[in-house]
């Protein structure tokens, strides 16, 4: 069987020669092959008839697995599937047809436009985490300048905080400042139509920009700014880490986006903080200062005299109860304020803690101590010795004697032998040594004064010793050395 382009070449030969023989002669071949093949050029080949395929009676299947997926399932997770459905072949095939569905929801998944940006119109910002440390991105779309910061969290104050830097930083405020779904700038969503928060849209009102959110699980719609946290992530926090603190860390970030501004971007083949220059001054105008601390949310002071936030309590003080306060986060602390005034400030902590101020509660131990209230006469001559009788009796009853009320009855009947003074001297040195039985306190008293003094441990003695001469090792040596 000659190949398709021999079978060409004798083909042109023959119709350049008209001879059989002398397009064999040309060719290399013989008269019989030139007729079989020129015969054959003219002649229809019918269509051959489509060969059925195992996977064609789960097309729908598969294809509807496919689009609900947005493309995302495997065939290995489709084969269960198709095999409950009676599917009889192999893997290989349902791969094949799976790939081909793919190929097919591709094509019309989605159609995609390039973003023409306007000069001074969009600045779009997103969060991300690396580890315990979360990294604020925002681009600048049409000079495509980068601010990078690092921050311990996620939360409406900080972002805000590195919001107004970051204007500060390019000198300027957007038309539109575009934003993921974040939970800190997000008050909540009707209908597809995200509400900003009550704290955003104060500070979007100072800084003369109007918020804008993207759509819910969709990173295209801003692959500028996840771009930029995929590269900030890679080459600078990764190579970076661990930095020491977040000073650190913002400091090689600001010296990270000099370098990157100063050099030229690859999409829009300029220098971005060339472009800057240009468009800035379609920019709109910084305030004259930044504004007040937005509160994060309102909470109504219990009688426990504490606030809950993100599932923990923090105290204030009495007054407050029953009262609404303001809550804001700022740099890790929970700052509390009623009456535009500043009333208590926490550290955050965890869920389920709680974060309390001794200064709240006056008069109230830290700890609770259930109060001592004597009901017999021999509780009552033995609390009234005072000095060290309180402390005597909870450290006897810890310490499980079975008959402490009779123990105390004769510890009482003691002081009528020895007196009030000495007996209150026995019982401080007994609790010092943990005896509490009165036939102790009868030792103790019969010892005297001459006993030694119980006395806490102090700072350590220091004694200076006296130099000592000292001998070097060759006035030991057995022979003189040579």
């Amino acid at each position: 069987m000659k190949s398709a382009r021999a079978q060409l070449d004798i083909v042109s030969a023959y119709r350049e020669l008209g001879s059989y023989r002398a397009a064999a002669s040309l060719c290399g071949t013989t008269h019989k092959t030139v007729r079989r093949v020129v015969e054959r050029q003219g002649r229809i080949r019918p269509a051959r008839p489509a060969r059925p395929k195992s996977t064609d009676a789960y097309r729908d299947l598969i294809g509807e697995r496919v689009r609900s997926t947005d493309g995302r399932i495997s065939a290995k997770r489709l084969l269960p599937l198709c095999r409950a459905q009676g599917y009889g072949g192999s893997a290989r095939h349902l791969r094949r047809a799976v790939a081909d569905a793919k190929a097919a929801h591709k094509t019309s998944r989605r159609v995609y436009r390039p973003w023409a940006p306007v000069p001074g119109e969009h600045l779009v910002i997103d969060w991300g985490a690396e580890g315990d440390l979360h990294v604020f991105c925002a681009v600048l779309a049409w000079s495509r300048i980068r601010f990078v910061r690092f921050a311990a969290d996620e939360s409406q104050a900080t972002t805000l905080q590195l919001l107004a830097e970051c204007l500060e930083t390019i000198g300027g405020v957007p038309a539109v400042v575009l934003a993921d779904r974040m939970g800190c700038l997000k008050g909540g969503v009707v209908a597809n139509v995200v509400v900003p928060a009550p704290g955003y849209v104060a500070f979007a009102t100072h800084y003369g920009f109007r918020p804008d959110f993207c759509e819910a699980a969709d990173p295209e719609s801003k692959g500028v700014v996840e771009a930029l946290v995929g590269y900030a992530k890679a080459d600078l926090l990764i190579p970076g880490a661990p930095f020491s603190d977040l000073a650190v860390a913002n400091m090689a970030a600001t010296a990270w986006c000099a370098e990157r501004n100063g050099l030229v971007h690859s999409e829009i083949a300029a220098v971005p903080a060339e472009r800057l220059a240009i468009e800035r001054t379609l920019l709109g105008s910084l305030p004259s200062l930044r504004p007040a601390l937005a509160p994060t949310a309102l909470r109504t002071v219990d009688r426990l005299r504490t606030v809950r936030y993100g599932s923990a309590r923090y105290s204030v003080p009495g007054a407050f109860i029953g009262r609404k306060v303001e809550l804001a986060v700022a740099g890790g602390e929970l700052v509390i304020r009623a009456d535009e005034r500043e009333i208590a400030r926490h550290r955050l902590v965890g869920p389920g803690e709680l974060s309390l101020s001794d200064a709240h509660y006056p008069g109230r131990p830290a700890v609770p101590a259930r109060a001592i209230r004597p009901r017999t006469p021999a509780e009552v001559a033995f609390l009234g010795l005072g000095g060290a009788a309180p402390a005597f009796l909870r450290a006897a009853a810890a310490s499980g004697m079975a008959r402490l009320a009779g123990e105390i009855a004769d510890i009482v009947e003691l002081e009528a032998a020895y007196g009030r003074e000495a007996l209150v001297a026995a019982l401080e040195r007994a609790l010092a040594y943990r005896r509490f039985r009165a036939t102790d306190l009868r030792s103790i008293l019969a010892a005297g004064a001459g006993v030694p003094r119980h006395r806490e441990p102090g700072t350590r003695l220091a004694i200076e010793v006296p130099a000592v001469p000292v001998r070097p090792l060759a006035a030991y040596a057995v022979e003189a050395a040579s």
